[in-house]
């Protein structure tokens, strides 16, 4: 048996519970996938994303519904050794990846200095999102995670003073007829890192030329990682808290909020308050 009919037992097989079984759930709870769909998977370089790559390869093998999967890797301007490794990788698990170049690094550079982040990621989504229509696909799929959306509700919450999560999908604002979606919602972070260490794979985390500390396997220490640290220290008081977390943002009492926004517009409680 091939090394990557191994690592693709294993997802299916040793982590069925963990991982492959909820990522059918959430592919079947919120009708991520459907047929006919034309899909572009994007693959970062990380565990997330190359997880999900396999997860998709998996389903359209095996599962009942038709649908298309594009597998695409934009690079911004990695290093030599960064894509090697991306390059590495998708062989040794028998991903068919597609690298397209871009100048994000480049122009990230040359015009902002205070927030290359910020400047960054759109960018990327602009790259993306015309990556997909030239591919006729409709939608995008991203290895986003079930730590991601508590972690984001938090963040949203304590930092943005803002009720609101990281959604299973949505439709493009700016492109018409695409929408994003995120398989791997319902998946652990410690499932897909036993994952990773159980077939001994190396992942890169970050590549971004504009971090110093990005470097493979490291972590960045940010407002993200600050509450990764604090529901880590509630888990302590309550091994369920990540899990209330989630299902908090499913469970919204309307009846009991100061006030709420939709599509831009405020209401407050007060409106229909007898």
């Amino acid at each position: 048996m091939e090394e990557y009919q191994n690592i693709e037992r294993s997802i299916i097989k040793t982590y069925r519970k963990e991982i492959w079984s909820k990522f059918i759930k959430a592919v079947k709870d919120y009708k991520l996938i459907l047929e006919n769909d034309r899909i572009m998977v994007c693959i970062s370089g990380g565990k997330d994303s190359f997880l999900l790559a396999k997860c998709i390869q998996e389903l359209k093998r095996h599962g009942k519904v038709k649908f298309d999967a594009y597998f695409v890797v934009m690079d911004p301007g990695y290093t030599e050794e960064v894509r090697e490794l991306i390059l590495s990788n998708a062989k040794k698990l028998n991903v068919p990846i597609e690298m397209f170049l871009s100048d994000i690094f480049q122009v990230v550079d040359t015009i902002s200095y205070e927030s290359p982040c910020y400047l960054c990621a759109r960018m990327r989504r602009g790259h993306l999102y015309n990556k997909a229509k030239e591919l006729g696909c409709n939608k995008i799929a991203l290895g986003h995670h079930f730590d991601d959306v508590i972690e984001t509700t938090l963040l949203s919450l304590f930092y943005g003073a803002e009720v609101k999560t990281m959604m299973p999908k949505l439709h493009s604002e700016n492109f018409s007829g695409l929408e994003l979606i995120r398989p791997l919602y319902l998946v652990k972070e410690e499932s897909i890192i036993a994952w990773k260490n159980y077939n001994n794979l190396t992942f890169i985390n970050c590549a971004c030329r504009f971090t110093k500390e990005c470097a493979l396997e490291d972590k960045e220490k940010s407002k993200r990682e600050e509450i990764k640290e604090l529901i880590k220290e509630l888990r302590k008081i309550n091994k369920d808290v990540d899990h209330n977390i989630f299902k908090a943002m499913d469970n919204v009492n309307l009846e009991c909020v100061l006030g709420t926004k939709k599509e831009g517009v405020y209401t407050s409680f007060l409106e229909h308050y007898d």
